[in-house]
């Protein structure tokens, strides 16, 4: 049996374990340790470049499909049990993001909803990584109900009527993706022009929840300016410092509304 040796370190290396190199071969040691110390290739926001299918997106999507089967199935029960109401979320705030997983049983509502995230999801996942996209998708979510919950009167029907729909997340990725167009330097005219058409929707379509477009909507522009701006050596730093203090903030915003109820029902002697 004939030895070749390394071209790296010098050993000699059996055939099987030779491997083809730029000159000559390199042992399977040397290979493995080339791609360990290789950097992974990186977008301009930092995030590692990844090949194959959006993984995150068509996560949501497929939760998104199961749940609204759910909704079918109960008879709304599901609906009941996870859609989202300023009052209800005063006692149960998980439905701040639950909501965002549920539709109206027609199938335009979840087909649109779920044709828009997967219009700009999978550019965005492959944009920001999937961590940073998460969190995105989550606090525009939960941005859309506190927008609704903001916007509402507690002595109006407002107050306790449900809300379900991705809409809040998707306009979130629109917010999103705006800056980041402009980052790269492409124009982001034509999703401005989605977003005011669609902003205009509720003055033609009644039933729908402008003000979780618009609590989403700000969450999105605020995480994907951050996340386009910030300057190289801070994008892992800014990647998880600027969600947790949008989270703070939706937090302490749902928080102030809420402490402000009882003493609006109190002086109108609604409790």
């Amino acid at each position: 049996m004939s030895y070749v040796r390394c071209q790296r370190c010098g050993r000699p290396a059996c055939p099987e374990c030779q491997r083809p190199a730029a000159v000559g071969v390199q042992c399977v040691d040397c290979v493995a340790s080339a791609q360990r110390s290789t950097r992974s290739a990186r977008t301009v926001f930092g995030a590692t470049v990844r090949g194959g299918r959006p993984v995150v997106t068509l996560t949501i999507i497929g939760l998104c499909a199961v749940s609204w089967i759910l909704q079918l199935a109960t008879g709304g029960a599901w609906t009941q049990e996870w859609a989202f109401s300023p009052a209800t979320g005063q006692v149960e705030p998980w439905r701040f993001l639950t909501a965002a997983f549920l539709h109206s049983t027609t199938p335009l509502h979840i087909l649109f909803n779920m044709y828009a995230l997967w219009l700009v999801g999978p550019f965005l996942e492959q944009a920001f990584g999937r961590g940073r996209f998460i969190a995105l998708y989550v606090l525009a979510a939960v941005g859309g109900q506190v927008g609704v919950l903001l916007l509402a009167d507690p002595t109006q029907d407002s107050w306790f009527i449900g809300v379900v729909g991705a809409s809040g997340a998707v306009f979130g990725l629109f917010g999103a993706i705006i800056p980041v167009l402009r980052r790269l330097g492409k124009n982001a005219g034509q999703i401005v022009v989605l977003i005011v058409i669609n902003m205009a929707l509720p003055l033609f379509v009644p039933n729908i929840a402008w003000q979780a477009h618009l609590g989403g909507l700000a969450v999105g522009l605020v995480i994907g300016a951050g996340y386009a701006l910030a300057p190289r050596e801070r994008q892992r730093l800014v990647g998880w410092a600027l969600p947790t203090a949008v989270g703070v903030v939706l937090v302490a915003a749902a928080t102030w509304k809420y402490s402000t109820v009882p003493t609006v029902a109190g002086l109108l002697g609604l409790f």
